[in-house]
């Protein structure tokens, strides 16, 4: 689990930037149709719908726009025939990489991957290749310097989480997916604001590399997650300190 807080920064970092021009919509509303068409359209029995659909919230979309995608997933109202699709390939240096996707044309997203991966120093893998090496998790952020360290971990064992951690003035709390919108619920209940919360793809082990072979796999990271069809990337390398840092002051 160890340095998920940092790509949870980066991920909100490109988010709040993507917000602007409108693209990051385009993608949580394909995300809450299909989280809806696969696990029905009731948020609290949903874990990710919930987590869509607070993503959503957290950049401001308009409830009514929300509202639609659930009734598209669940066939309330017509909409684009969408596949999700999930691509597995290593980057620079080893590095894995799983690529989720929802798109109205495999071929053309296929061959829209496979081009950056190519110039990049990436391949795409056998299937089952890189899966194996991430478990789905929900993951909740909560700042650190508001809250007791005791009253979190205890607001977090009676939702069930698997553990609470302590990472870059953050905790971390970890849950299976079954136990998410309860302790998201429980949280609220006690006025706990969280920094970020989502089902995520979580290494069980990470490639520690160089700043600078660090910076390809991230530039490769983020021009797999500018790609209109991909709905999140996930990779099992390690972002060193001294690099956060340096992204953030580029930001």
């Amino acid at each position: 689990m160890s340095g998920h807080s940092k790509w949870a920064k980066i991920k909100r970092k490109k988010a709040s930037a993507d917000a602007k021009r409108g693209k990051v919509f385009t993608k949580l509303i394909r995300e809450i149709t299909i989280a809806a068409r696969r696990g029905g359209g009731e948020p609290n029995a949903n874990p990710r719908l919930r987590s869509a659909i607070d993503s959503a919230k957290s950049l401001n979309m308009p409830s009514e726009n929300i509202n639609r995608a659930i009734k598209r997933g669940i066939g309330e109202l017509e909409g684009q025939t969408l596949e999700e699709v999930t691509y597995e390939a290593y980057g620079p240096s080893g590095v894995a990489i799983l690529i989720e996707v929802v798109t109205d044309n495999r071929n053309r997203t296929t061959g829209e991957i496979k081009h950056v991966l190519s110039r990049h120093n990436g391949s795409l893998s056998n299937q089952g290749s890189v899966a194996w090496q991430f478990q789905t998790r929900g993951i909740i952020i909560i700042e650190q310097n508001k809250y007791d360290e005791d009253t979190i971990i205890s607001y977090a064992l009676d939702g069930g989480a698997s553990d609470v951690k302590t990472e870059d003035n953050t905790y971390q709390i970890i849950t299976s997916t079954d136990k998410f919108s309860k302790v998201k619920d429980i949280l609220e209940k006690n006025n706990v604001e969280t920094i970020s919360s989502e089902i995520a793809k979580i290494p069980q082990s990470t490639v520690a590399l160089s700043e600078k072979e660090a910076e390809k796999a991230l530039k490769l990271y983020g021009l797999l997650d500018d790609l209109d069809d991909v709905q999140h990337v996930y990779a099992n390398f390690e972002i060193s300190d001294a690099l956060m840092e340096k992204i953030s002051a580029e930001g």
